[in-house]
């Protein structure tokens, strides 16, 4: 029977993806309540994402079918829903263009697809047991469900709404995005070999710097977590060397 509860658990990581779909195009005017709801479905699929993996090892348990699961749960979860959102925004900012342009806010099914090739690269690498090569999902995932959040916030934050609410960056950053989650970049993850400080610098700098900024900053603060994400694993990695 235990072997079932992280099954389970990954379970309601897809289920949150799937309720996520259907809200974004249920409203698809970007930031009316169901299409919030739907970017915080992100939030609670990666909380699932986390702990069917800890309940599976405080359980000791392990299957080949949760193993596939999780995969298919994170393409939905970290990969369609990110793209709906995005192409509800996209469809939005060109909702009256005719020609070529109309057809822009499709671009942004290409976040699903990289997801599915990063998860797939993923699974078949033994190299990324205790870390990454390439920006993990969920991390894409978050990064992305914050965009609306950051354009919906107050007046304090117009500059950076003002960005994130151009049509044009946010076709240049799917491009990005989709290049991050299969590019080659090296980084670590925060999974702990021990409590303490020395084996896990890196990871607790990490936490320290996140739980500042988004005291500081809020939703704001994401885009930076994930630029200083990747700014420590480049920098670990060049210690290393």
């Amino acid at each position: 029977m235990k072997k079932h509860i992280p099954n389970f658990i990954t379970s309601l990581n897809l289920l949150c993806g799937c309720i996520g779909i259907g809200l974004a195009f249920k409203d698809n005017l970007a930031f009316k309540e169901d299409f919030i709801l739907a970017v915080y479905m992100i939030g609670f699929a990666a909380i699932f994402d986390f702990l069917d993996g800890m309940v599976a090892r405080l359980l000791n348990v392990k299957s080949d079918i949760g193993k596939e699961l999780d995969s298919l749960a994170d393409v939905v979860s970290f990969g369609v829903l990110p793209g709906v959102i995005l192409f509800c925004l996209l469809s939005n900012a060109y909702s009256e263009t005719t020609g070529f342009v109309s057809f822009l806010p499709f671009v942004a099914f290409l976040i699903p697809v990289f997801s599915a090739l990063r998860l797939a690269k993923f699974n078949i690498d033994t190299r990324q047991t205790n870390s990454f090569i390439g920006l993990p999902t969920p991390a894409n995932a978050i990064f992305i469900g914050s965009i609306p959040l950051i354009i919906a916030g107050g007046d304090s934050q117009s500059f950076i709404q003002n960005i994130f609410s151009n049509p044009g960056f946010l076709v240049m950053l799917i491009f990005l995005m989709s290049y991050l989650l299969v590019s080659p970049i090296p980084l670590f993850s925060m999974k702990f070999k021990d409590m303490s400080w020395a084996g896990n610098k890196v990871q607790y700098i990490f936490i320290i710097i996140t739980v500042i900024f988004l005291l500081l900053f809020k939703f704001t603060a994401i885009p930076l977590i994930l630029f200083v994400y990747i700014f420590l694993s480049i920098f670990q990695n060049s210690i290393k060397k």
